[in-house]
């Protein structure tokens, strides 16, 4: 387990930052230009976007912004998904000196100076990883009202990456930074993982040991999805990730895991018991009140009519993430053996 030396002058040549893309347009060129911005050290570190086929002009954009950036690459990632994409850059970097690597999403803008102070806590810390809070931004009216009701704990469960306050050690969180040298040994990324790669991740590097620390110091702006389809498509597959995660690793089962898959049930057998049984539909009708309740608590609070849309955010969140869950244990076969199994 190699372990970040405390007090080291960094100077950006040390460093390598990963930025998956796959059809990105709209959000990779603020992604790359705030990155770039508050340390001349940043001109020193290696920016390679590792793009899954995009077919919206995210590439030309790269291209275009690489003739600014001489410290800014371009590479494929025909396997497409986001675990692929970082492996790729940890492993090319690994050869060419780097020995931290940071991960950065095409969706989210950066507070200045980014890279080096994720990579200084993760020195400071002396841990393995170093993880920030997410803080969710909208333009669009439901795109708003998501990103007010995500960070709520009906909306994440209380996770303490989404709009946490308070540092401390965790056991998982939104990644920022790696020692480069901990992520390679561990097999990065397990790239049967199309979603929650992170924090299949972290359940082998705490396994073995190493440490992640949360810094809430340190926030990145993000902006969730914009319409009800493509974010129940999203919470989908984050359910289906976190059931191949519990399946290749096991328990234990958080309770922002659980919820979910009971409310799933209990809908379920209240849409059925309810015909028979009138005082069934008391729970449907909780719950329809403490989504109608947290729509106009957000409204309020905003003084937005948007903030209505959040508890329609939250219900096909929840919906979403249970249906993905329990779509993977029904009808996906076991993961195979395989260089990250185990």
């Amino acid at each position: 387990m190699s372990h970040p030396g405390a007090g080291e002058a960094l100077t950006g040549r040390e460093i390598v930052v990963a930025i998956p893309t796959l059809d990105e347009a709209a959000h990779i060129e603020p992604c790359i230009r705030s990155l770039m911005q508050g340390d001349t050290r940043l001109g020193r570190v290696r920016f390679v976007v590792a793009d899954g086929g995009s077919a919206d002009g995210t590439r030309d954009v790269v291209r275009r912004l690489c003739r600014e950036f001489p410290n800014l690459a371009l590479i494929d990632n025909p396997a497409r998904v986001q675990a692929a994409a970082v492996n790729a850059v940890a492993r090319r970097a690994a050869g060419q000196g780097a020995r931290y690597l940071v991960r950065c999403d095409a969706h989210a803008q950066y507070p200045a100076g980014f890279v080096l102070r994720v990579v200084e806590r993760l020195v400071l810390h002396g841990v393995q990883s170093l993880v920030v809070p997410m803080d969710a931004v909208g333009r669009g009216c439901f795109q708003r009202a998501n990103a007010w009701v995500v960070d709520t704990a009906l909306g994440s469960g209380g996770a303490a990456h989404r709009g946490g306050r308070r540092s401390g050690f965790v056991e998982h969180g939104h990644h920022a930074a790696f020692d480069l040298g901990t992520f390679l040994s561990l097999g990065g990324y397990d790239e049967r993982f199309a979603v929650n790669e992170d924090a299949e991740y972290d359940r082998r590097l705490t396994a073995a040991g190493g440490r992640i620390y949360l810094d809430a110091s340190i926030r990145v702006r993000y902006h969730p999805r914009r319409g009800a389809s493509s974010l129940a498509r999203q919470y989908f597959r984050y359910g289906a990730g976190r059931s191949q995660t519990l399946r290749k690793h096991g328990g234990p089962w958080r309770a922002r895991q659980i919820l979910p898959l009971f409310h799933f049930g209990a809908l379920a057998v209240t849409a059925v018991g309810g015909m028979w049984i009138p005082g069934l539909w008391v729970y449907p009708a909780a719950y329809a009140g403490t989504l109608g309740l947290t729509s106009v608590m957000l409204a309020l609070r905003h003084r937005s009519v948007c903030g209505l849309w959040a508890g329609v955010a939250a219900g096909v969140m929840h919906t979403a993430w249970a249906c993905g869950f329990l779509y993977e244990r029904l009808f996906t076969r076991r993961l195979g053996s395989g260089p990250c199994q185990g």
